[in-house]
């Protein structure tokens, strides 16, 4: 049984279509980025697998089961773009709810751990609302991961992050033995979290497979963006 399973998803915003026809086949302990230009329908594809949207048709199962369910949600980790925990709460506060309504064991240590690593030890005591925007993105992935989801899905995981923080992240994610998901639009983020990618553009599937395949496929003297620019507008 795959991890996440999406069959014909399509989701259409007024006269947009931000989703047409998706199908994914994703097994446990896979990496996957899914690479697009904005607008491209990465970051609906991800509310749906959260259950946050529901599709106009098709069917999405999240370890077998429907991700609108409670059930579903416990293996579920995710970081929306833009992510706001809740602003007037302080650090350790968004930490300790979120924790106990995910169920985590040895709540404290997890917390002082997550703290200790992303480096907002020392904001723990502060509300959200005045921290910055990077520190804000770290307590958004801390939130993300706090449970150790089975399955985790990133929406820009690393915006508003210096180049030694996203290498800490970046670790930090690898280290934990979760099917991913990230959407991003940048490369590098892709190589850095994921060993296979699906690039997306007009809420259509444009290519798929392993980074290996997608790397030889650059001629001499070809960078692998101009590849995946030239997949993007694959009319195919």
């Amino acid at each position: 049984m795959y991890d996440i399973t999406a069959k014909n998803i399509s989701k259409t915003f007024k006269n947009f279509t931000a989703l047409d026809s998706i199908n994914l086949n994703i097994n446990g302990g896979e990496r996957v980025s899914i690479l697009g230009p904005n607008g491209a329908g990465k970051s609906t594809l991800l509310k749906i697998l959260t259950g946050i949207l529901k599709p106009d048709s098709g069917c999405v199962k999240i370890n077998g089961l429907d991700p609108l369910t409670s059930e579903a949600k416990k293996y579920i980790g995710y970081l929306p773009e833009d992510a706001y925990p809740y602003p007037n709460l302080s650090v350790i506060s968004n930490l300790e709810y979120i924790g106990s309504i995910r169920g985590v064991e040895n709540l404290e240590e997890r917390i002082n751990y997550l703290l200790d690593y992303l480096e907002i030890y020392e904001y723990r005591k502060k509300r959200v609302l005045t921290l910055s925007r990077g520190n804000r993105q770290k307590l958004s992935i801390a939130l993300a991961v706090i449970h150790n989801p089975k399955i985790l899905l990133l929406d820009e995981p690393l915006n508003y992050l210096d180049i030694p923080t996203q290498r800490k992240v970046g670790d930090l994610l690898n280290g934990l033995n979760a099917t991913m998901v990230i959407s991003t639009h940048i490369m590098e983020i892709a190589r850095r979290l994921s060993g296979k990618v699906i690039i997306i553009n007009n809420g259509r599937i444009k290519w798929e497979g392993t980074m290996p395949e997608l790397e030889s496929m650059a001629g001499e003297n070809e960078s692998i963006e101009t590849i995946v620019e030239r997949l993007m507008l694959n009319v195919g």
